[in-house]
């Protein structure tokens, strides 16, 4: 499946069409049952979706690094069902419907990747509905996996930090699984980002068909 980032556009090209912002680490930038306006692109940053239970309780769905959208489920200018929150600063870019309506004008080629990529995050909350129930080595995978399948390559720009923020587990629970991959080949820590070798053991850890 493609991706708008497997494209020879380059999506910088067209932030013109948006509205730059900047969000503050911890800061809200749409809730859940806010009406929907458009969409995000994550310009630098990290941003964490989540959705509140009947219980109230928070649950983590997915994480987005820069080069990705969010919010593009609520295009139809109907409620976002979930919540995005800025992990630390970060800045992002909206795309009011209008804006977007502009951007087709121009570029019409990137409406069907537009759509594969909405495809795509809908599979990818699939995955997530029961995170929770995984253990630390299956939430761990399911969110690198998510990441790799919407930038289609197996690299992840995520710090060890990174994952403990989003994930809500323990810095040394994080340290402990990832170690133990990388001594088992699994995955190779370079430059602030984790190359994961072997994706199929990953799918595996988080309960998906190989």
């Amino acid at each position: 499946m493609v991706s708008l980032f497997e494209t020879d556009v380059k999506w910088e090209t067209f932030l013109k069409y948006g509205t730059r912002q900047f969000c503050k680490g911890k800061t809200v930038i749409y809730n859940q049952g806010d009406m929907g306006e458009g969409f995000y692109y994550l310009h630098k940053g990290l941003v964490k979706i989540v959705t509140s239970t009947v219980k109230g309780k928070e649950r983590l769905l997915n994480i987005v690094v820069p080069g990705q959208i969010l919010g593009v489920q609520a295009m139809d200018r109907q409620t976002h069902f979930t919540t995005a929150l800025a992990v630390k600063d970060s800045v992002l870019y909206h795309f009011s419907c209008e804006q977007f309506k502009e951007l087709m004008n121009v570029q019409p080629d990137l409406l069907p990747l537009f759509v594969q990529t909405v495809n795509q995050k809908m599979r990818i909350l699939l995955y997530a509905i029961n995170l929770k129930a995984l253990t630390a080595e299956g939430q761990i995978s399911s969110l690198l996996l998510n990441i790799c399948e919407e930038n289609k390559n197996y690299e992840v720009p995520l710090t060890q930090q990174d994952l403990a923020n989003c994930t809500g587990l323990t810095r040394i629970t994080v340290y402990k699984v990832l170690k133990q991959w990388k001594e088992d080949g699994l995955i190779d820590i370079e430059n602030r980002k984790f190359i994961i070798n072997r994706p199929d053991l990953l799918r595996t850890q988080a309960g998906r068909v190989v």
